[in-house]
């Protein structure tokens, strides 16, 4: 049972208990994500039956639900050659070729994206003990930048539809704190088994609502999420990495009287655990749903920003 006068207290019994300091080397710039093995990506490739694929990722475009919140904005995509530029003969090539050519401007974690490993510290220390200043500096994530993830996040992924199992029309309520026991719920309804190097992916159905409702607070305010009780189970499963189609992961608002995102104090920093967010996965809910089978090839490298402590994603899932 939770003390939600006591978060400091929480954390810091969590983070001891959970912590995977030195289990890959002091060298570690992986954290969980050194559970994909060879062997497991093999296993993941082995699912593809059908051939059929889905895109887990939102859109990047003005229409997303930033609101400013420490400055995240939505992307602004500005065209720098047009068809325009190419018919009226300003571009100055020869032969008549003419193009197009854009550039965006966006925050790395405006959309769908994975959190690095320096994205979040406990008490001034970073993944793996690391002192976070000698992490993270105006030079970007000097250690564990964002690109060391770009080949090794692909494997088996499993969708955990808690929205369709412990809530109302495949919805969960904001503020509902998703436990150990809903996620166990779901893994039976679904028939599947969740272990060393899996790719979580849970679904809560906030998006869907939000598509629905307008954006709201969706990035940022109340939200259906893991509750801080789920560290244990996090750490005792050995998965891999674990994303959520909410703005933040964890249930919000958050479990105690005044807290801003333990469970992220407790998952990044001590357990070296790679977490995504903003993850689009209803289609693939509704095909899972509609043949049952909840397990697929997942591929969802991030785009290697140098030094980024976190990225965007387009994440394939293949049946």
């Amino acid at each position: 049972m939770l003390d939600r006068t006591d978060p400091e207290g929480a954390i810091a019994e969590a983070a001891a208990k959970y912590s995977n300091w030195g289990r890959w080397g002091d060298d570690d710039v992986l954290g969980t994500v050194n559970f994909i093995d060879e062997a497991k990506r093999r296993e993941g490739a082995a699912l593809v039956r059908r051939g059929v694929s889905f895109s887990l990722s939102q859109r990047f475009d003005m229409n997303g639900p930033q609101k400013g919140w420490r400055r995240r904005t939505n992307p602004v995509h500005t065209m720098l050659d047009t068809g325009t530029d190419a018919a009226l003969g300003n571009q100055g090539f020869p032969h008549g070729i003419g193009g197009a050519d854009d550039v965006v401007a966006m925050p790395l974690q405006c959309s769908t994206q994975w959190d690095g490993l320096g994205h979040i510290f406990d008490h001034g220390k970073a993944w793996n003990g690391r002192p976070a200043e000698k992490v993270v500096t105006s030079d970007g994530d000097l250690v564990t930048g964002i690109e060391h993830m770009a080949a090794p996040v692909a494997g088996r992924g499993v969708l955990l539809d808690v929205g369709r199992v412990a809530g109302e029309d495949g919805e969960l309520p904001d503020g509902f704190a998703i436990t150990e026991e809903h996620l166990q719920a779901a893994i039976d309804a679904h028939g599947v088994t969740v272990g060393r190097g899996d790719i979580v992916c849970v679904r809560t159905g906030q998006l869907t609502r939000a598509r629905r409702d307008g954006w709201g607070d969706y990035a940022g305010g109340p939200a259906p999420g893991l509750s801080f009780t789920t560290a244990g189970w996090l750490h005792r499963t050995e998965i891999a990495a674990i994303a959520t189609d909410t703005w933040g992961f964890e249930v919000r608002p958050n479990e105690f009287d005044d807290a801003f995102q333990p469970l992220h104090q407790v998952a990044i920093p001590n357990m070296g655990l790679l977490i995504g967010e903003l993850w689009d996965l209803d289609a693939l809910a509704a095909d899972c749903a509609a043949d049952g089978v909840h397990e697929f090839w997942l591929a969802a490298g991030p785009i290697p920003v140098t030094g980024a402590v976190g990225a965007p994603v387009n994440p394939i899932a293949v049946k």
